[in-house]
C-alpha cells in the first residue's frame, strides 16, 4: 500500500512537503510529492546522489539545475544524475505537485536506451498530453494496487517511453514556421528564451482567463512578437501550451473524489462551457472528461490496511 508523510520530500530534503510512496520493486522507488510554501526564495543547493525522473502535475515553480534557472510547471519534465545540482523557489506562491521515479544504476545499465543518461547533463523538457495522461494513469493504478511484479513491468514500460520521449525531444529545436533548423546569436536566443519563460510563468499562475493581449502586456511584448518567439522557443503554440496547462489542470481535478461537476469545472479553467471543455480534453488525450473521472479516481483497494 502507499505510504503517506508531511515533512521534507522524502529524498531531496529541500522544501516542506506532503508526500506520498506509492511503491519500490526491483530497483526503483516511485513517489508523489506536494509542495507547502512556507519560503519563497531559492533553497540551498542539494547536490543529487541518485537518478531521478520528475515529473509535474500541478503548480508552478523555478528550477536551478547547474547553474540555469528555468520555470517548471504541470507540463514539464526533468531527468537528473548523480552530481547534478538542484535549487528549487517558490516566488509564486501557488506551490506545486509531481511525480519522482528513481531508478538504480544497475536497471540503467541493462537498458540500451539509459545510455545517454549517463553521458549528459540533466535533460529538461516537456510532456506530451499522450505522456502525461500515461503518467496519470500509471499513478492512478500503484494507488488502488499492483503486486511487486506487476508493478515492476508497469514501471519498465513507463521508464521505457520516458526515456524514448526525452530522446526524441533532445534532437534540436526547429523553427516551426521555417520547418528547418535557424542559428540565432546567442543573446538573441537567451532572450527569447527569458520571454517565453516568462509567458509561461504568466500562464501557469494566472486562472485562465487572460486573453492574449492581456499576457504580452505582461511579459512587455507585441502578441505577434510573443506568439513567434514562444512557438520558436517551444515548438508550441501559446493556445496549444494553455490548453494543456488547462488540461492537465482538470485531470487532476477529476482525480480527486469530490466529484465536482463538470460545468463547474469549465468554468473554473476558463472554458466557454461544459461542451467546449469535453471537447478539448478529448482533443488532447482521447477520453471524455466522465470515463477520465473513473480511471483516474483511485479508489484504492484494501483502505485501512497495515
Amino acid at each position: 500500500m502507499p505510504v503517506e508523510g508531511v515533512g521534507s520530500d522524502p529524498r531531496r530534503k529541500t522544501t516542506p512537503a506532503r508526500w506520498r510512496v506509492l511503491g519500490h520493486p526491483d530497483g526503483m522507488l516511485i513517489y508523489q510529492v506536494r509542495c507547502i510554501v512556507e519560503n519563497h526564495g531559492w533553497t540551498d543547493p542539494v547536490a543529487e546522489d541518485r537518478y531521478q525522473v520528475f515529473i509535474g502535475r500541478s503548480g508552478a515553480y523555478q528550477r536551478r539545475l547547474n547553474g540555469r534557472s528555468a520555470v517548471a510547471d504541470a507540463t514539464s519534465i526533468l531527468l537528473s544524475r548523480p552530481g547534478d545540482e538542484m535549487a528549487v523557489a517558490h516566488p509564486y506562491g501557488c506551490g506545486d505537485s509531481y511525480t519522482c521515479l528513481e531508478v538504480a544504476p544497475e536497471v540503467l545499465e541493462s537498458r540500451p536506451d539509459a545510455a545517454r543518461w549517463f553521458t549528459r547533463d540533466g535533460w529538461e523538457g516537456s510532456t506530451d498530453p499522450s505522456f502525461d495522461l500515461a503518467h496519470r494513469l500509471l499513478v492512478a493504478e500503484l494507488r488502488r494496487g499492483l503486486d511487486g511484479f506487476e508493478m515492476a513491468e508497469r514501471l519498465h514500460r513507463f521508464l521505457g517511453r520516458l526515456l524514448e520521449h526525452s530522446a526524441l525531444a533532445g534532437e534540436g529545436a526547429v523553427d516551426a514556421e521555417l520547418g528547418r533548423s535557424v542559428r540565432r546569436r546567442p543573446a538573441t536566443l537567451a532572450a527569447h528564451r527569458r520571454l517565453a519563460d516568462r509567458a509561461r510563468e504568466v500562464l501557469a499562475t494566472s486562472d485562465f482567463t487572460l486573453g492574449l493581449a492581456e499576457v504580452a502586456r505582461e511579459v512587455g511584448a507585441s502578441p505577434h512578437h510573443l506568439s513567434r518567439v514562444f512557438q520558436r522557443v517551444t515548438g508550441s503554440s501559446l493556445t496549444a501550451y494553455r490548453n494543456r496547462l488547462r488540461v492537465r489542470a482538470v485531470l487532476d481535478t477529476l482525480a480527486e473524489p469530490d466529484g465536482r461537476p463538470l460545468g463547474d469545472l469549465a468554468s473554473a479553467y476558463g472554458f466557454a462551457d461544459q461542451a467546449h471543455l469535453t471537447r478539448v480534453v478529448r482533443e488532447q488525450v482521447g477520453h471524455p472528461p466522465a470515463r477520465l473521472r473513473r480511471l483516474l479516481t483511485p479508489r484504492e483497494r484494501g483502505a485501512g490496511a497495515g
